[in-house]
C-alpha cells in the first residue's frame, strides 16, 4: 500500500517496549495518541522482545496492569525475537522489531520517550520515500586529530554499500561540517514495508558492526550504530532530509523528549499541559506513578522545579548545558 503526500491512508504506529522504563514510556506514549489522535486509521503495534541468549534477563513486559491499560487505549502487544542484539546493544531493537510488523504495510515507528500533540492523520506522509528525526545534533562521527574527516568517513560507508554519495550531500552548509552529511535521529522514521527497511537496515548494522571501513577505526559504534547506518538505508530507498515537510513530527504532532527532566526544561507550555492531562487519570496514575522518574517528576511537582531553572525563550545551546543545570540543582532523573 503506497500514498501521494498529503494523502490519507492507513498507517501502523510502532513503538518498542519492555519490562522497566520502556513499558511505562510506551504507556504514556499510547495515551497521548489516543488523546491528541483519536481517529487515526491503522494500528498500534507495541513490539516487545522475548527472552533468549541474548538477554541476561526476561525483557518482555510482565505487568498485567500495564498490559491491560495497553490493551484499553488500543495497542496491540506483538513479541518478536533478538537474533542479532539483545542485551549487548539494545538499541538494536528498532531493527529486529521490523520483521515482525505487517508486511508492505506503511508504516511510522517512535522511541517510546515520544508524546503525540496533534493528529497523526494529518501528516503529508510519502511513504515511497523514507525518512527520519532531524533533531539532531553532530554526534558522529568524533574527528580525532591527524584522522579522517567528514568526508572521507561517510563515503566509505556510500562505497561499502555502492550508494551515490554526492547526491546525499547539503551543499548549503560548509564541506567538514556536519550539517553538511545525511544524518538523522533514530527517533522516529517510516516506509511503505517494514520488512524492505528492516531488512536493508539490519544488512547495513550488522555489517558496519562486524567489518567497518578503515575509515571507522577511530570510531565508537556503541551507541551510535543505528543512527550511523540510517541515513544510508534512507538514502538508498529513495528517501532524505526534504521527504517530510518540516514542523510535523519533531513540531506540532509529535515530541521526542528523551527524558522527562528534558521535557520539563525545554518543551512549551502546551506540551507540558499535554503530559499532565494524559497522565492525570487515575487508571493511568495509578500505574505510572510505579516508575520513580515519573511519580517524582508528574505527580509529585520535581517537573515543575525544573521548569522553574530555565527560560524557554533563551535556553542553553547545547543539551549538555540543560543537563548540567539540572544536575547542579539535584532533580536530575533517568
Amino acid at each position: 500500500m503506497t500514498g501521494k503526500p498529503g494523502q490519507s491512508q492507513p498507517f501502523n504506529v510502532v513503538v518498542v517496549g519492555q519490562a522497566g522504563r520502556l513499558q511505562y514510556e510506551a504507556l504514556l506514549f499510547a495515551a497521548s495518541l489516543r488523546h491528541a489522535s483519536p481517529g487515526l486509521k491503522g494500528r498500534l503495534l507495541v513490539a516487545v522482545p522475548q527472552p533468549g541468549p541474548l538477554w541476561d534477563r526476561d525483557p518482555a513486559i510482565r505487568d498485567d496492569a500495564t498490559l491491560a491499560l495497553l490493551d484499553e487505549l488500543g495497542a496491540e502487544v506483538i513479541p518478536f525475537d533478538s537474533h542479532h542484539f539483545g542485551q549487548a546493544y539494545p538499541y538494536g531493537n528498532k531493527i529486529e522489531a521490523l520483521f515482525a510488523l505487517p508486511e508492505n504495510e506503511p508504516f511510522v515507528f517512535f522511541d517510546t520517550d515520544t508524546l503525540i500533540t496533534g493528529d497523526l492523520a494529518q501528516v503529508p506522509f510519502d511513504f515511497n520515500r523514507p525518512s527520519a528525526s532531524r533533531r539532531v545534533e553532530g554526534t558522529w562521527p568524533k574527528l580525532e586529530l591527524y584522522g579522517p574527516g567528514y568526508t572521507e568517513i561517510w563515503k566509505s560507508l556510500y562505497d561499502r554499500f555502492g550508494l551515490d554519495f554526492e547526491s546525499s550531500l547539503d551543499l548549503s552548509q560548509p564541506d567538514e561540517y556536519w550539517k553538511r552529511y545525511l544524518y538523522f535521529n533514530a527517533g522516529f522514521f517510516y516506509y511503505r514495508c517494514p520488512r524492505e527497511f528492516g531488512q536493508r537496515f539490519l544488512d547495513y548494522a550488522l555489517d558496519i558492526r562486524d567489518d567497518p571501513p578503515p575509515e571507522l577505526q577511530l570510531q565508537e559504534l556503541d551507541p551510535w550504530l543505528d543512527q550511523v547506518a540510517l541515513p544510508l538505508v534512507i538514502h538508498g530507498l529513495g528517501g532524505g532530509r526534504d521527504a517530510l515537510e518540516p514542523g510535523w513530527l519533531d513540531g506540532r504532532t509529535s515530541c521526542h523528549y528523551r527524558l522527562l527532566p528534558l521535557l520539563y526544561a525545554r518543551e512549551d507550555d502546551a506540551t507540558v499541559a499535554l503530559l499532565e492531562e494524559v497522565a492525570r487519570p487515575n487508571r493511568i496514575k495509578k500505574v505510572l506513578k510505579q516508575y520513580e522518574p515519573f511519580k517524582r517528576m508528574i505527580y509529585q511537582g520535581r517537573g515543575a522545579k525544573v521548569r522553574a531553572l530555565f527560560d524557554r525563550d533563551d535556553l542553553p545551546r547545547r543539551e549538555q548545558a540543560i543537563r548540567n543545570r539540572i544536575k547542579k540543582n539535584g532533580f536530575w532523573m533517568r
